[in-house]
């Protein structure tokens, strides 16, 4: 039996695992009771594991010298879902918009077909159920400081994504720089209040800031090589509460996103100095804070030629696909950093629809049996490496 037949015989346990996960959401670093669950699926799988970074779960899977890795992340998103399934959350407010749900449930189905073939592994797999991809320092930071890449160490790693602008089934790669480095950015811009018939007798930040979001796009247009992406969006702004008061402090928040690590450097520099200087132009006194997040998700070359050959072994070709780089950000990344690494996207949307909500949409709910195909190349990339 193959390993797309073998999925398939077990695709109503994949479903139940999965709706069950989807009406059971958790918050980043919240996850107790999602960690729970994949360690009681792990114990009846007969597969030991360890607890890293409170709620992240990391497992073995055969023996020998080599490893390889596969990773699922587990968190959900703070929103109200809007999809109105029978197995909607049960948790208002929180819901899984993001797909981690059929990333978990696909990686406890390829542990149970790796299991069943555990003495033919040729090594072992390393299963990384990780916490908080969806907030900053991200869940793979913590468990990589927590040791999860050791003992035994992977040489490769592997990930997926549930991808709605793609029918589902389809896997798209793409070798290089993937998503980009996101670090949020956090203004204050401090003024002086007084009324506002008498704008002469105070600092305006309302008028500084408004000046500002224009003043640090040319980080974008004019200080950045064109041949390298890069996003500066500024998406709140916050000041004042009254029409007749020029208030005392204007409060601003936005992203910086990134392929190249020396430009977000050199970005972080300009955003400190510019804040500064043009403020002060209007008598104003102007910070920003940086909370550095995620690095670029580069992917390495070969790994990917790998994957995608893997892919091309379990599937028709007209379903491997390759991947337009986006600016979306996913801490995956921090996993390149150690070891080669590929990461792929897999097709999510129904076969009766030519669009579908996107990721962190209210209404986002991928084809279940998009899960076949993403569990089956978990579990051939695992295999063939090992056998490579």
């Amino acid at each position: 039996m193959t390993t797309l037949e073998n999925l398939r015989s077990i695709f109503p346990q994949m479903v139940e695992t999965r709706r069950y996960l989807h009406r059971n959401p958790e918050l980043s670093f919240q996850e107790f009771e999602t960690s729970a669950f994949i360690q009681k699926k792990l114990t009846e799988l007969g597969i030991e594991f360890k607890v890293m970074a409170t709620t992240g779960v990391v497992a073995h899977i055969g023996n020998g010298d080599r490893c390889v890795a596969l990773r699922a992340d587990i968190d959900a998103l703070p929103i109200v879902e809007e999809t109105g399934l029978e197995y909607a959350s049960n948790n208002h407010g929180v819901m899984h918009a993001c797909g981690h749900d059929t990333h978990t449930t696909m990686l406890l189905s390829a542990a149970q077909i790796l299991k069943q073939q555990e003495s033919t592994l040729g090594g072992v797999v390393k299963l990384i159920f990780q916490p908080g991809e969806e907030k900053t320092p991200g869940g793979a930071s913590l468990m990589i400081a927590a040791g999860a890449l050791q003992n035994p160490k992977p040489e490769i790693i592997f990930g997926q994504h549930i991808n709605p602008d793609a029918p589902f089934g389809e896997v798209s790669f793409v070798a290089g720089p993937m998503m980009a480095s996101a670090d949020e950015l956090y203004w204050t811009i401090k003024g002086f209040g007084a009324h506002a018939a008498q704008p002469h007798k105070g600092k305006d930040p309302l008028y500084a800031a408004a000046g500002l979001v224009h003043h640090l796009q040319s980080l974008v247009t004019k200080h950045r090589n064109p041949l390298l992406p890069g996003v500066m969006t500024i998406t709140s702004i916050h000041g004042g509460s009254a029409t007749n008061i020029i208030p005392d402090f204007v409060e601003m928040k936005g992203t910086l996103r990134s392929f190249d690590e020396q430009w977000r450097k050199e970005a972080w520099a300009f955003l400190e100095e510019h804040t500064k200087l043009y403020c002060a132009l209007h008598g104003c006194e102007g910070s920003i804070e940086i909370l550095k997040g995620y690095p670029p998700l580069v992917n390495d070359a070969t790994a990917v030629e790998f994957a995608r050959g893997v892919a091309l072994s379990v599937l028709d070709s007209s379903m491997v696909s390759d991947f337009e780089p986006k600016m979306w950000a996913e801490d995956f990344s921090f996993y390149t950093q150690h070891m080669p690494a590929c990461f792929w996207m897999l097709g999510g949307r129904p076969s009766t629809m030519g669009t579908m909500p996107g990721l962190h949409n209210a209404k986002f709910a991928p084809e279940e049996k998009a899960m076949i195909t993403g569990a089956a190349l978990l579990v051939e990339t695992a295999k063939q490496y090992l056998r490579g």
